[in-house]
């Protein structure tokens, strides 16, 4: 099955190669020239339903549990002071640089700050898996993901998560717990605002399970040093999350504005399917040219997607004169140098291409340079 020249090393490479894919495609889906010329497969699922931009911010999580692993392995996942406090510290480091993230992008008295987001959701999750990590033993991941996505399924059960409406107990947690002038917010058909957020505290619970699914396959490769073997329990255990989540979803729709059970097993069953092709192609065939791209978004994943957001606010919002009015540098390139000769969807794809393109510079200097910015 495999070439056996090609040797094998303790890191991964495929897995940075799959970090940088979701860096890189969370970036091309977060920055197009306009959000009103974006095409569908770019676009998130309106409710139920999965598209592909649905899937990139999940396969983060789910490789931020495999990498979560290692880096536990080395405590020998000892509940300790000093192991719980790195674990609060990077919780907090990770949450504040996000809301910080949320002012900037909305220049907005505090009183109407959002307080969650992508990477405050990130960082919950990142507390609920490492904890849970230090008191349940590595073969008892499956069990532990599974009870919690099953208590989570009962709460939107008896609580009408799986609808839309001011009645959710997903809205009635945010609008208690942070008020409904720090939530995203959700608009239904009658133009009526509700304290819906996509990323909200409630909805983090199967989170935890997301990254204990991501951490059992970091005990997987562990476990087993050969990569031809790796691949073949990666496919297993991708095809069986895969199936069970697509065929549990007749009763259990697959959401990602409510991080669904089946939401959640779906997508870290594609997430393992990938990783496993990933291992075949890079680690063990040795086609790695042209996995260099991504790996430098991987290597630096968190600093990048900051980075990208932090630009992306300055190109949206520093503007100068040009034909006699005020223009933001994001317009400007969007509408005078691409959308005023090419369709404007297209134009629209090239412009977040270019942002992408844009950001693996930094990404490719600090690479070259072996500077790993650690958040």
């Amino acid at each position: 099955m495999a070439d056996k020249t090609v040797k094998q090393t303790k890191r991964l490479l495929s897995l940075d190669v799959l970090r940088g894919i979701t860096i890189a495609g969370m970036i091309l889906v977060n920055d197009p020239g306009s959000w009103g010329a974006v095409y569908a497969p770019l676009c998130h699922a309106y409710w139920n339903g999965l598209t592909p931009t649905d899937l990139v911010f999940p396969f983060f999580m789910f490789i931020m549990g495999v990498s979560m692993f290692f880096s536990l392995r080395k405590f020998d996942f000892t509940f300790s002071g000093r192991v719980v406090g790195k674990i609060c510290k990077r919780f907090v480091l990770i949450f504040l640089i996000g809301v910080i993230v949320n002012w900037l992008s909305q220049w907005c008295p505090f009183g109407h700050l959002r307080i969650l987001g992508v990477l405050q959701r990130l960082a919950i999750a990142y507390l609920g898996g490492a904890l849970l990590s230090l008191w349940i033993k590595p073969k008892r991941y499956l069990w532990a993901s599974a009870i919690i996505l099953l208590v989570y399924f009962f709460v939107l059960w008896f609580g009408n998560g799986f609808t839309l409406s001011a009645d959710s107990i997903l809205v009635k947690v945010d609008e208690a717990v942070f008020g409904a002038n720090h939530v995203h917010g959700a608009y239904l058909k009658g133009g009526v605002r509700i304290a819906f957020d996509p990323e909200g505290l409630l909805s983090a619970l199967p989170c935890f399970a997301h990254v204990l699914l991501g951490m059992y396959v970091g005990n997987m490769l562990v476990r087993v040093k050969e990569n031809e073997i790796r691949v073949r329990n990666l496919f297993v255990y991708g095809t069986l999350l895969f199936f069970g989540g697509y065929l549990l979803s007749y009763g259990c729709p697959i959401n990602k504005k409510i991080w669904s059970p089946t939401f959640v097993m779906v997508t870290c069953g594609l997430a393992s399917l990938l990783f496993a092709l990933l291992i075949y192609f890079i680690d063990i065939k040795g086609h790695r040219k042209w996995s260099r791209f991504f790996e430098t978004f991987g290597v630096n994943p968190l600093f990048i997607y900051v980075l990208a957001d932090v630009l992306a606010i300055l190109l949206g919002n520093l503007s100068f004169g040009w034909n006699g009015e005020n223009t933001s540098i994001q317009a400007f390139v969007y509408g005078n140098m691409l959308a005023s000769w090419m369709n404007p969807y297209f134009a629209s794809l090239v412009y977040a291409v270019l942002f992408v393109l844009v950001n693996w510079v930094v990404a490719r200097a600090l690479y070259k340079r072996q500077i790993f910015i650690k958040i």
